[in-house]
């Protein structure tokens, strides 16, 4: 007579588990373990992208979609190949790139030097925390007509754009990488001999640095974002300043061309970024 365990075991909810072969399992375990191969998943995306593109032009033949509001991909092609001939695209690029790249550059490393101060008087870091706060919950679009009238329609107010957005989150995430230092750790080391400046650079600074790092992939998008804002509202050239323009005039095909190359030039500033935490953080496992 069968016991009420083996009752269970045949007819409980693991019971198909535990009647399938190991061959079955197996091939179970491998399909959850395996990574998807490099050029399906490539293939795949480069599927669905055409798929899209061929039912907008469709829909904009057909007239199931509103051409003048959504234009079509084969004039939004043509216009775009019209500005790679003429050079405004790479003109207009390289301007946005130049302006992004200054301004995460200098946001990052203001943000990174002015989160680590805090670690140096905690009366100082209790004064300054909640007006940083409060200058992060502001809408930097409100501080972007002040910006230009300061800085002009040049570079230098879409560098301060992009500043203004990316050294705060530098900020808050370097001093949350600084109050996470084990305080046994710091403790100890100054039970050893060591100096205040010591202590600073030998346990506070590496300790910050995984944060720091984990900041970059999130400023460069801030950056972009502070640039193309900073063309909106006043500019002499530039990707944002095309868009802006193209919405005054109702070219929506010169819109939809210069997405695209915002698209592309945010694509690439994200694997840059990408390629930089991944060496920072190489260096700083080996070290």
């Amino acid at each position: 007579m069968s016991s009420e365990a083996d009752v269970v075991k045949s007819s409980g909810p693991l019971a198909s588990l535990r009647s399938g072969t190991p061959r079955t399992r197996a091939n179970a375990l491998k399909y959850e373990m395996a990574t998807p191969k490099t050029w399906l998943v490539n293939t795949g995306r480069f599927a669905v992208f055409l798929v899209v593109l061929l039912l907008w032009e469709v829909g904009a033949r057909t007239g199931l979609i509103n051409a003048f509001f959504w234009s079509q991909p084969s004039d939004i092609a043509q216009t775009w190949w019209i500005g790679v001939q003429t050079g405004s695209v790479w003109q207009d690029t390289i301007y946005t790139f130049r302006s992004t790249v200054l301004g995460f550059l200098l946001g990052t490393a203001g943000g990174t030097l002015l989160g680590l101060s805090f670690w140096w008087s905690k009366y100082y870091a209790r004064i300054f925390e909640p007006f940083i706060i409060m200058f992060e919950a502001m809408p930097k679009l409100a501080l972007a007509p002040i910006i230009v009238l300061v800085f002009g329609i040049g570079i230098g107010s879409k560098i301060a754009m992009g500043f203004a957005i990316t050294v705060v989150i530098t900020t808050l995430t370097t001093y949350n990488g600084v109050r996470s230092v084990d305080r046994d750790l710091v403790r100890m080391v100054y039970s050893l001999g060591a100096s205040r400046r010591q202590v600073f650079g030998k346990v506070i600074v590496p300790t910050a640095i995984p944060a720091m790092i984990s900041a970059l992939r999130i400023n460069i998008g801030l950056a972009l974002t502070g640039a193309i804002v900073g063309e909106y509202i006043g500019s002499e050239q530039g990707l944002g300043r095309m868009i802006f323009y193209a919405g005054q005039t109702y070219e929506i095909s010169l819109i939809w061309a210069n997405i695209f190359n915002l698209s592309i030039l945010s694509m690439l500033l994200y694997l840059l970024v990408g390629k930089l935490e991944k060496v920072l953080l190489k260096g700083f496992t080996h070290k």
